[in-house]
């Protein structure tokens, strides 16, 4: 095969033993890579009802077809397990430069199962494997064991995947790092990794699989390279982030817990402002991209913040700064150090903290529940310290560590009220009153909130002709259309692995995969590939005892702010139920939201058929 090295690596850490399968052509035209390959897996090897943090749970790191390939944007790989988080399908997806050293490395994908007595680390150096003793490194933050493995093997050319101290303390929302500043961050994939006692995977390679069409390939990567300013400039220049004003205006901006209103703070975190203050130091990017999105910061006063560590991108500035009601920097800045060296999840951190921020407000929490801390909104010293507390799992932080929706649980006296998730994992920093076609998507994704497989409402109005009179805020059966237009495209990257932040077009995306894998790509087969993977992930959660009553968004959004853009909008929970009847029939779900067996013979997945419970 052409784009794969038809290769899958099996690593049991409870008998130190590992194999390699080598599944067919049929299987990766199937699956094509990424996110199929985990839920495939997952769906079919995994028990159902099993700890996501036991040794039964498997841990797969998955490429797709473009990874590590010299086009803009391939840099990516997709991780996935059981999420501790919310007890169903888990996945996130990273970038920097692992995924392309991987596949240079002879691999399209490693599931990792059982479970380690002792911390190890997998070393995988041009195609040996060896799982070697994790002790010394056991307990470091995340740059000084990416440090201590490269000085340990002599080798600073290695790649890294790793786990910090949120991971081996099983945070439910720890990360994986690809080289210190790429993070898988979303559904504590990180916890299932520190419960395997696994630290970290290292990998060194340098022969990636032959591509179909070399020259066509790079007559892509040569557009794109010239042409990407046209429409990533603002990542170019300024990183993510780079509309927050804009935001605040409109209404897209979570606000205090997303209760909303107005933040004209919001001028004192934008990511301008660490080119202004002189904060920036440099500018990094993923394999192969022109973009150079990552930036990177230092800080000595009143915090010190290490370089090694990047800067805060527009999640964390939302999700620890406007929706904390904290305006400070240099706060926001430390904040996403703390996470970033203990390696947990910025968005869920924030929204666990602006929870209990609420929380205090209401007299729910007083200051002995928070060890002392006033934890009002606002108040950036509190929130810093709350950080670090979850990070260690340390007092009152031990209780957010484990998410709001666990977090509520254990307080009780009302608190669920304030607790914005959905199926456990918090949402993003993207209002669903004011991107309804986001917040449907949130209500029935099947890892929960998350923005990056969802779709941008305003933007689609604004650049997709067919889409220009369906305003931002509308809930309705166009808005459903819209969400499996647009929506099955933006899954798409998780599959191939590629970045959504690349400005290509279908036709180009098609283009890409056919010149790497050599088979034909027009739309159908592509979008046959995402809806098997919807469809698989909709089974894996329906086994595990799901159903259409978790397609729910947080009930604060079925009413309005008392002030600001959206004082007078709101989601209508009866047009958002029509709307998830709409999504699930255009994806051959029946009115429950359970696939048919029609469509899973359409999908060639019959044999899932099997996983849903009469």
């Amino acid at each position: 095969m052409f784009g794969y090295n038809g290769k899958i690596l099996r690593i049991d850490l409870s008998t130190r033993r590992h194999a390699v399968t080598t599944p067919s052509e049929d299987y990766y035209k199937h699956y094509l890579g990424g996110r199929g390959i985990i839920i495939h897996t997952l769906l079919s090897e995994v028990s159902p009802g099993i700890d996501p943090l036991g040794p039964d749970n498997k841990l797969i790191f998955a490429l797709g077809p473009l990874t590590g390939y010299p086009l803009p944007g391939s840099g990516r790989n997709s991780v996935g397990a059981k999420s501790p988080l919310t007890g169903g399908f888990g996945e996130a997806e990273a970038g920097g430069f692992w995924g392309a050293e991987l596949k240079r490395s002879g691999y399209d994908a490693i599931i990792v199962e059982g479970a380690s007595s002792v911390p190890v680390y997998l070393w995988i150096n041009h195609g040996k494997i060896e799982i070697r003793d994790a002790g010394p490194v056991w307990g470091l933050e995340i740059a000084d064991a990416d440090a201590a493995i490269k000085k340990e093997l002599d080798n600073d050319k290695i790649r890294t995947a790793l786990i910090g101290p949120g991971g081996e303390k099983r945070i439910r929302y720890a990360c994986i790092a690809n080289d210190i500043t790429h993070v898988a961050g979303r559904t504590g994939l990180g916890a299932v990794m520190g419960s395997k006692k696994l630290k970290a995977i290292a990998v060194r390679g340098d022969t990636p699989p032959e591509a179909a069409d070399p020259r066509k390939m790079m007559e892509l990567a040569r557009w794109m390279g010239k042409h990407f300013k046209e429409n990533a400039s603002g990542h170019h220049l300024v990183g993510t982030g780079s509309t927050m004003r804009q935001y605040e205006l409109c209404g897209n901006l979570p606000i205090r817990n997303f209760r909303g209103g107005n933040f004209p703070g919001v001028e004192q975190i934008t990511p301008q402002q660490l080119f202004e203050k002189g904060y920036l130091k440099k500018r990094e990017t993923c394999y192969a991209c022109p973009i150079r999105c990552k930036r990177v910061v230092s800080l000595e006063q009143p915090w010190k913040v290490d370089i090694r560590y990047g800067g805060p991108e527009y999640e964390t500035l939302g999700a620890l700064g406007s929706n904390c009601g904290v305006n400070h920097l240099e706060a926001l800045m430390k904040a996403n150090e703390i996470c970033a060296r203990h390696g947990i999840d910025t968005i869920s951190t924030g929204v666990s903290i602006s929870f209990a921020m609420e929380c205090y407000e209401k007299g729910i929490l007083t200051r002995n529940d928070t060890d002392g801390l006033e934890l009002t909104f606002g108040n950036a010293p509190a929130m810093v310290e709350m950080v670090e507390r979850i990070a260690l799992r340390k007092g009152f932080g031990d209780i957010l560590a484990e998410g709001t929706k666990r977090a509520s649980e254990s307080i009780g006296r009302g608190s669920s009220a304030y607790a914005i998730h959905v199926k456990g994992l918090e949402l993003p920093m993207h209002e669903p009153r004011y991107k309804q076609g986001m917040g449907l998507h949130y209500s029935v994704n099947a890892t929960g909130a998350d923005h990056c497989t969802g779709v941008q409402d305003d933007q689609v109005q604004k650049k997709q002709p067919r889409w220009a009179t369906l305003p931002s805020t509308e809930m309705s059966q166009r808005k459903a259309e819209m969400l499996y237009d647009v929506g099955l495209w933006r899954h798409l990257a998780n599959y191939i692995g590629m970045c959504v932040f690349v400005p290509w077009n279908h036709r180009q995306i098609g283009d890409a995969v056919q010149a790497v894998t050599g088979w034909p790509m027009d739309t159908q087969p592509l979008i046959d590939v995402v809806e098997r993977g919807i469809t698989l992930a909709r089974i894996f959660n329906l086994r595990e005892g799901f159903s259409r009553m978790d397609d729910q968004l947080p009930r604060r959004f079925f009413g309005s702010p008392l002030e600001g853009p959206l004082q007078e909008v709101s989601v209508d929970p009866a047009k958002l139920a029509a709307a998830q009847r709409d999504y699930y029939q255009m994806l051959g779900w029946d009115e429950a939201g359970i696939p048919t067996h029609q469509k899973l013979v359409d999908l060639d997945i019959e044999w899932a058929y099997g996983y849903i419970k009469p």
